[in-house]
């Protein structure tokens, strides 16, 4: 099969929504909406999709920027991931999404993915982005999970016939930021929390959002529940600089006279979606903020895994991670 070699598309390049919405509708299933394209090119190169057509979506102005409003911050699906990492706003009061930006691959690719492609590109796993047909492309193996099967970035809970993880490193900031999805299509708009927007293979095996055929993510909404707060990111990967995360943390935590008054913390690298680490949350809620705490919660974050052949090492990762958070942040 040959590589790094395109097949042949139309492209559009539409002024605005209602424009991108139409071509969406009219295309169907041979039109592809890319963003800045850092994960859609790696597909078309590879041949593993070949789309008809390309919906480029990066001349709609109004998806871009980053705006306070009365109730937070809105963030344009094209903001590109360096414009989170560099943001004023950001920084100063949600620092934990800024962080998590930091660390998304490399300088290169931050100046031009974007947030929305970010949160919504599909999984690393090698046996299907190989084209190979696992139960994700609609075949009826997952290759990741057999005893010959390498599986050593694969996860530990939530596995549905696929064992693969959510790839993206904002995911977890955003849902412990409690943070909405503006999605739009040509009825209008709906919201979708952060933490139901993504969805694990026992939903639907060939998608990773809940973004319909014919519909777009075009904003992020943060509201002011966390401003401010303490906040805790660390990404472990293999190297530094681009690689995907075996395991990332993220936690913003609410401490009033060394008390955890509320808490929420996400780890991304160990299932299909951004896992909520609710036991520990409870365990830490109205403990104090200190050593002893955070050790009793992160004891439970690895409960209920189910590790495959070669990625034991997440369980004490995970735990660890976790521990880190509360007791750092």
């Amino acid at each position: 099969m040959a590589k790094d070699m395109m097949t042949r598309f139309e492209l559009y390049q539409p002024a605005d929504i209602a424009g991108a919405l139409e071509l969406a509708g009219k295309l169907g299933p041979d039109g592809w909406l890319i963003a800045g394209g850092q994960d859609s090119l790696d597909w078309f190169k590879d041949r593993a999709k070949r789309p008809g057509a390309v919906v480029d979506l990066s001349r709609i102005e109004s998806m871009r920027g980053i705006r306070e409003t009365d109730s937070g911050l809105e963030i344009g699906a094209l903001a590109t991931v360096t414009e989170i990492e560099e943001n004023t706003l950001i920084k100063s009061r949600y620092a934990v999404l800024a962080d998590a930006a930091s660390r998304v691959a490399s300088p290169q690719i931050r100046n031009v993915g974007t947030i929305g492609g970010n949160v919504c590109q599909d999984t690393r796993c090698w046996y299907y982005r190989s084209g190979i047909d696992c139960y994700r492309a609609g075949g009826s193996t997952c290759y990741a999970d057999t005893p010959e099967g390498m599986n050593r970035e694969h996860c530990l809970f939530g596995a549905d016939r696929c064992v693969a993880v959510s790839p993206s490193d904002l995911a977890p900031a955003l849902v412990v930021l409690d943070a909405s999805m503006v999605i739009q299509n040509k009825a209008g708009e709906r919201t979708v929390s952060a933490q139901d927007f993504f969805i694990g293979p026992d939903t639907d095996i060939e998608r990773m959002t809940v973004i319909e055929a014919g519909e777009i993510l075009t904003a992020i909404r943060i509201p002011n529940t966390w401003a401010g707060a303490r906040f805790y990111f660390e990404k472990v990967a293999d190297r530094n600089t681009w690689d995907f995360a075996l395991v990332n943390v993220a936690a913003a935590i609410q401490v009033e006279n060394d008390i955890i008054q509320d808490i929420r913390i996400a780890c991304g690298g160990v299932e299909c979606v951004p896992r909520r680490m609710s036991v520990a949350e409870d365990i830490a809620r109205g403990s104090a903020k200190n050593e002893e705490t955070a050790r009793l919660a992160a004891g439970s974050a690895a409960r209920g895994a189910v590790p495959l052949n070669y990625n034991h090492f997440k369980i004490s990762l995970l735990e660890n991670l976790v521990l880190r958070a509360i007791r750092d942040s």
